[in-house]
């Protein structure tokens, strides 16, 4: 009897000293200042680009393809791209993978709702509605050069 005691003293006592609280509430992660300024940023600079001719848009396009996926973009249409993005619904995306791929990109995946149009020559000759994801890496935004459809 005396054994069973101890045994389940020491039982006991080694589920409450492996315990402990951490303290504080738990809530969702949320996206800094500084992340939606680096988005914003992005898609700033890829307007201007597009404002300044298609080579200036493509070559910024081409530096700003996330590293790991720099061989696998689509075919841009003809002119220049407008990304208008609802800043409002950013958020952050940690299970999302490129098409055809099973794993997440290195950095902070983030998506944001964003109006696309086409400009040839000055004509805006499509539009199109959807979400555009922006990786976080190394303090720079990159994205996955979008495919107009």
């Amino acid at each position: 009897m005396a054994v069973r005691a101890v045994t389940a003293m020491a039982c006991a006592l080694t589920l409450v000293g492996c315990t402990s609280a951490v303290t504080g509430t738990a809530r969702p992660l949320k996206v800094t200042d500084v992340e939606r300024e680096l988005v914003t940023g992005y898609f700033a600079d890829l307007n201007e680009a597009g404002g300044q001719g298609s080579s200036e848009q493509r070559d910024l396009l081409k530096d700003t393809q996330h590293p790991d996926f720099r061989d696998e973009s689509c075919e841009l249409p003809t002119g220049t791209i407008k990304v208008q993005p609802t800043m409002s619904t950013l958020r952050l995306d940690p299970q999302w993978a490129p098409p055809g791929e099973d794993e997440h990109p290195r950095g902070v995946v983030l998506v944001v709702a964003v109006t696309l149009t086409v400009v040839q020559e000055g004509t805006e000759i499509g539009s199109q509605i959807g979400s555009q994801h922006v990786v976080l890496l190394n303090g720079k935004a990159y994205g996955f050069a979008p495919c107009v459809n």
